[in-house]
């Protein structure tokens, strides 16, 4: 980056610090005056989630965007704890700045490593090392307001760290469907309550099964729900078609519709072999 790109973008965002200054300032914006750091959390939650979407749109002006939204809640929440006289901005972007120095001696010293594994393993080393005196169990640190099914793979990961996992795959299928009779045991003997422990025991021994295949839980949910509505709208259009509304038909003719759409995403394309 030129000097005239560095001194640009500081005076982008010094400019940025300026405007929301003024918003939270004496004669600002009323909104923005009254938000505190408890009522910005749902704030930061739903800007978060609408740059995830953005990433999938591939619309690079919405995403550019859904950045900069996201980059206003952490400008409101330092702003806020400058005004508390706790920390501001700088603050942040020095611990950052330092933080990233220090994870990355690959980058910045004299360390030599062989991949992107060998940097995982000393980001992690030099991370437990840092939040020693902090932390007195591996699951100290996860943050509670994590999706439920992100949560349970954090958990997991750091149990695993530490030797508390499963070695064989097929203990971990085991383990998934000790966990469905168990379900069924709850349900035949009609306990509300520990029907709802249980099916929380298969969850997390389905993500622990993901996460044994390297793959994400929470997107593997969110690709099946998302299968799952599109296939739903294709049923109702196949009814629509025939003037009816799903309410009018009986529960076999919905799955017969449904399982004429699954066939139909699983025929090929028209002149693709």
């Amino acid at each position: 980056m030129s000097d005239s790109q560095n001194t640009d973008a500081k005076n982008g965002i010094e400019r940025l610090r300026k405007i929301v200054s003024k918003l939270r300032g004496e004669g600002g914006c009323p909104w923005d005056r009254e938000q505190t750091l408890q009522t910005l959390k749902q704030c930061l939650l739903e800007e978060s989630y609408e740059v995830l979407d953005a990433i999938d749109s591939n619309d690079l002006a919405h995403h550019a965007e859904e950045l900069g939204d996201l980059l206003l809640q952490v400008l409101l929440q330092a702003e806020i704890r400058k005004e508390k006289g706790e920390f501001s901005f700088d603050d942040v972007v020095e611990g950052l700045s330092e933080k990233l120095i220090r994870r990355h001696p690959h980058v910045f010293g004299d360390v030599k490593v062989a991949g992107s594994k060998d940097v995982l393993k000393n980001w992690e080393a030099i991370k437990s090392a840092e939040k020693k005196a902090e932390r007195k169990s591996a699951m100290d640190g996860i943050p509670r307001h994590f999706p439920s099914l992100q949560r349970a793979h954090k958990v997991q990961t750091r149990a695993a760290r530490v030797g508390f996992d499963w070695v064989e795959l097929k203990d971990v299928i085991a383990k998934v469907d000790e966990e469905l009779e168990e379900i069924k045991q709850a349900i035949s003997e009609r306990d509300a309550g520990q029907i709802k422990n249980e099916i929380g025991d298969l969850l997390f021994s389905v993500v622990n099964l993901s996460r044994h295949h390297e793959i994400n839980a929470e997107e593997c949910l969110d690709m099946a729900t998302s299968r799952f509505a599109a296939r739903f709208r294709q049923v109702e259009q196949r009814v629509a078609k025939e003037g009816r509304q799903l309410k009018d038909c009986s529960p076999a003719e919905m799955d017969a519709h449904w399982e004429a759409v699954k066939n139909e995403e699983r025929r090929p394309a028209a002149g693709v072999s």
